[in-house]
């Protein structure tokens, strides 16, 4: 069978996504299992993979749903916690003291926490904490989950302290024993990727202000969010100057971490003396919850309890959260993390097809989510029943969750492993990914991003999609007359994108804050963020990598250019035009 059948082919699981999913809005519940189907016949009957490692895969699949769902389930009952503790309102109001303006509280919350969360932790870490806490300040649930969406971009190269690109990228060019020094080469992308990040991500605050204002907002207005754009930018470069900085000089693990808290550091003061800040008259807020799009909100009600109103002072509302941050770092980065891990369950050889899988339930941050609200019941001085109604509302809303990623999660599996089959076709992402380059040819560098985008849209990881195809993009810029280097960073800026429309990690972060069923209801919503990521940084990779052969004026230049001038174009000419009407009614 030619490559070109074979992509087609391999493409069918993921056009069932699309067409049920996003087209036609249908539930994850729903549209997951079709794909699951597509995926086990295409591997059974195609790939002529063995039944028992397609079962297999489905078991290593649902074992991998259990371990998302204990996440889900922690973030969800610390949540619940603070909210029965009236923590959240303590918190909401301090971030009303710094702005009571949702477009300043979103890009604090979710663009500078969430990416210190990500550094710290990753693998949808910060949507399971920025993502109820910004539901606890009020947001409608739909706009938290795709602010959440949203700034998994920029810091995901580096998230877990430098998974993706230690473990993902080391990985995956491992084979390539002509490189010599592995580590060093980890480290020349760790910086390129940094680099590319930056460009791209220097607009991610200003998307995530515009997508809240003119789907959420009471006008439907892109032009609202793009008001705030100086201090969009000033947040923007806060934390991505600090962090091209830390990966030229530490490597991959610190960037995302101390990029997002050296931003909170200089953000937050700044805010709070009104640098850059909207004037008291320009605050935007979401309308009144009775008249929001009832598909905005989840199953996830939080009321601010009139019991303890007022009664938890600010440092013991955050402090949850400063222990949620203290225990990933000490269990990230001390031989802590090592002890815990230890504590894990196996599930060696499913069904003699070489799959195991493992869950280090101890070292999961759900465990760690676990015992900071057993923590909180005492810092809070809580009453038992209260606590207790936090993991009763908790258990409640993780049943939904269960429904999607039962099927999501074994899809994946499937997916993943369908290599190794009497057909002797590679695994289906590879054979997707061959048939993209055989037909790009030396324009495949705008193309790179996007393979790297498809393996985290996929696989719901840009580690696993950073596996699976750097040793493949490393060969084709070979094949080209590319430089290897800067083709496997444009597969990590990809990748890192790709979690903008993540299936499983729209489904776990929808799960927290009780929204099920509007998945692609999301990833409508962010779809439009990831294309301009790629393919920004996808023309900026092809001009960097052919620039000395082909002169600066190449296709990837001219790409790249268009897409600035029409952002530069878009911010111009609305603040213009919001001049003018100012002019207007004062005059």
């Amino acid at each position: 069978m030619g490559d070109g059948i074979l992509a087609i082919l391999a493409l069918l699981p993921i056009v069932v996504v699309a067409i049920f999913l996003v087209g036609l809005k249908w539930p994850a519940s729903k549209a997951m299992p079709l794909s699951y189907i597509t995926a086990v016949l295409l591997a059974l009957f195609v790939w002529d993979v063995a039944f028992p490692q397609v079962a297999a895969a489905t078991v290593h699949g649902l074992i991998v749903a259990v371990t998302l769902l204990f996440i889900i389930f922690g973030a969800i009952l610390l949540l619940n916690t603070l909210q029965e503790s009236g923590g959240l309102h303590t918190i909401r109001r301090g971030f009303t003291d710094i702005s009571p303006d949702r477009r300043v509280q979103v890009i604090i919350v979710a663009w500078l926490f969430g990416s210190f969360i990500e550094g710290s932790a990753g693998f949808g870490t910060p949507a399971a904490v920025a993502v109820p806490l910004l539901v606890g300040l009020g947001f409608p649930a739909m706009a938290a989950v795709v602010s959440g969406m949203v700034i998994q971009s920029t810091p995901v190269s580096f998230g877990a302290v430098g998974t993706p690109m230690i473990v993902g990228v080391g990985t995956g060019i491992d084979p390539l024993t002509q490189i010599g020094d592995t580590s060093a080469f980890v480290f020349d992308v760790a910086a390129k990727t940094a680099l590319l990040h930056s460009i791209a991500g220097l607009l991610i605050p200003l998307f995530l202000v515009g997508i809240m204002t003119r789907f959420f907002g009471k006008n439907k207005s892109f032009s609202e969010g793009l008001k705030v754009w100086k201090f969009a930018l000033f947040a923007s470069l806060a934390m991505t100057i600090p962090y091209v900085i830390v990966a030229h000089l530490l490597g991959p693990e610190f960037p995302a971490m101390l990029g997002g808290l050296i931003g909170l550091l200089i953000v937050i003061p700044a805010a709070q003396k009104g640098f850059l800040m909207p004037k008291e008259k320009e605050v935007w807020d979401f309308e009144k919850k009775d008249r929001w799009d009832p598909t905005w909100t989840g199953k996830l009600e939080l009321k601010q309890s009139d019991i303890y109103a007022g009664k938890i002072s600010m440092w013991r509302a955050w402090l949850p959260y400063v222990l949620i941050a203290a225990l990933l770092l000490l269990t990230r980065l001390t031989p802590a993390g090592d002890m815990l891990k230890a504590a894990k369950i196996v599930v060696p050889n499913i069904f003699g097809s070489g799959i195991t899988s493992d869950w280090e339930i101890l070292f999961s941050p759900g465990f760690i989510f676990i015992v900071v609200s057993v923590m909180t019941y005492f810092i809070h001085s809580m009453k038992p029943s209260d606590y207790a109604r936090a993991w009763k509302e908790s258990g409640k809303t993780i049943i939904a969750a269960g429904s999607a990623l039962v099927f999501t999660v074994p899809m994946v599996q499937v997916f993943l492993n369908s290599g190794g089959g009497a057909a002797g076709y590679p695994e289906m992402p590879i054979a997707l990914a061959e048939g993209v380059a055989g037909l790009a040819g030396t324009v495949y560098p705008i193309f790179a991003t996007f393979v790297g985008g498809l393996g985290a849209f996929v696989a719901g990881s840009n580690t696993v999609s950073n596996m699976m195809f750097s040793y493949f993009q490393y060969g084709v810029a070979e094949r080209i007359a590319g430089d290897p280097s800067w083709m496997v960073a444009l597969q990590a800026v990809g990748g890192a994108a790709g979690n903008m429309i993540c299936v499983h990690n729209v489904v776990a972060a929808s799960a927290v804050v009780g929204l099920v069923g509007k998945e692609g209801h999301v990833i409508r919503k962010t779809l439009i963020p990831f294309v301009y990521y790629a393919l920004l940084l996808g023309s900026v990779g092809y001009s960097i990598m052919w620039t000395a052969e082909r002169g600066i004026f190449n296709i990837g230049t001219i790409i790249a250019l268009i897409i600035w001038a029409i952002a530069i174009y878009i911010i111009a000419t609305n603040n213009r035009r919001l001049n003018a009407i100012e002019k207007h009614k004062t005059a």
